[in-house]
C-alpha cells in the first residue's frame, strides 16, 4: 500500500496568524487532531490538539 492510497488530499492549512480559538474550531470541524500551519505556499510548522 502507498501513501497516496490513505493521505487526505484536500487538506485545509492554517495561517500562523490565526488565532488558537480558530484553529480549534477548524479542527473540530474537521473531526481532525492535526492542522498543517503554512505561508506563503509553504508547510511551516503544524498544531495538534494536544498542543491546544
Amino acid at each position: 500500500m502507498r501513501i497516496s492510497e490513505c493521505m487526505t488530499q484536500n487538506v485545509q492549512v492554517a495561517s500562523p496568524d490565526q488565532s488558537l480559538q480558530d484553529a480549534a474550531r477548524a479542527m473540530a470541524d474537521l473531526d481532525a487532531g492535526v492542522l498543517p500551519v503554512g505561508e506563503n505556499d509553504r508547510l511551516v510548522g503544524m498544531i495538534t490538539d494536544r498542543d491546544i
